[in-house]
């Protein structure tokens, strides 16, 4: 099975870089499954329904979201009515959605999704993300129910990314890292079969600040003082994630490869045969 892993979409620029490489990456790399992570779709903070629906109309399977998923309040409402959207597994237990999810593909194999947030250096103490994690993972074994499973794990410290790989190893097809829009280097299959990557940047413009047009984070940086309020950036986006092909029977990564498409970043995908 071919998955592919998108991470956060940024604003604008990451919608329409979306809108533009997703259709054709689906046929080129004969894509099986796409997620992708949209939480800040919406000016950068949050996702609407009209974004949600735009980046599914564009080829996602799924929508990931984070810590700001519900900073747009009609999300409250449009997680209820499409499960394709999925939060946060250790979110307020009182959220509406869910956090995981078992898809099927046009083929009828099962893939497995869930989400989960970081404790280290976040903002709010969400629930321990590794019983959560844990507790789903157990009552779908790979190569069982699900032929493939994807987390993605949201959260600022690398290390924390990481850890869940390991935590992860041989039960999960693809560990993956969002949250800090900057994409790492290290795409790997763990020991146990497992694909890991700590992070898969964002789909947006780097020529910013973490997606966000420079000039006023950059105030900040400098005097302290802040001016306006920050704005996505608007110049070609690069999407940016990772690419994992698994064995149907075992469900364990075959084939890693990170995936950088358009914009500035090195040009970066899976090599087809």
């Amino acid at each position: 099975m071919r998955t592919l892993f998108l991470g956060d979409v940024m604003g604008r620029a990451g919608r329409q870089a979306i809108q533009e490489h997703l259709p054709r990456l689906r046929t080129e790399w004969k894509l099986d499954f796409v997620v992708v992570n949209g939480e800040n779709a919406s000016n950068g903070a949050g996702l609407t329904k009209a974004h949600a629906q735009g980046i599914l109309a564009a080829g996602a399977d799924c929508v990931t979201l984070g810590d700001h998923a519900f900073d747009q309040k009609e999300m409250l409402q449009a997680i209820e009515d499409d499960s394709r959207i999925i939060r946060p597994l250790n979110y307020a237990k009182s959220a509406p959605g869910i956090g995981h999810r078992l898809f099927s593909d046009a083929r009828g194999r099962k893939i497995l999704v869930l989400q989960v947030l970081g404790q280290v250096f976040m903002k709010r103490p969400f629930d321990d993300p590794f019983s959560a994690v844990d507790q789903v993972l157990r009552a779908h074994p790979l190569g069982g129910q699900a032929q493939m499973i994807l987390v993605d794990v949201h959260c600022e410290a690398t290390s924390e990314k990481m850890a869940m790989g390991h935590f992860c190893d041989g039960r999960a097809s693809l560990v993956v890292g969002t949250h800090t829009h900057v994409p790492t280097g290290d795409a790997q299959i763990l020991p146990k079969g497992t694909g890991f990557l700590t992070d898969a940047g964002m789909c947006g413009d780097y020529d910013s600040v973490i997606g966000m047009d420079k000039a006023e984070p950059l105030r900040r940086f400098i005097t302290g003082m802040s001016k306006t309020r920050f704005q996505p950036a608007l110049g070609e986006a690069t999407l940016s994630g990772v690419f994992v092909e698994t064995d149907d029977r075992t469900g364990k990564a075959v084939n890693i490869a990170m995936v950088r498409q358009g914009g500035r970043l090195q040009q970066s995908g899976p090599v087809m045969n």
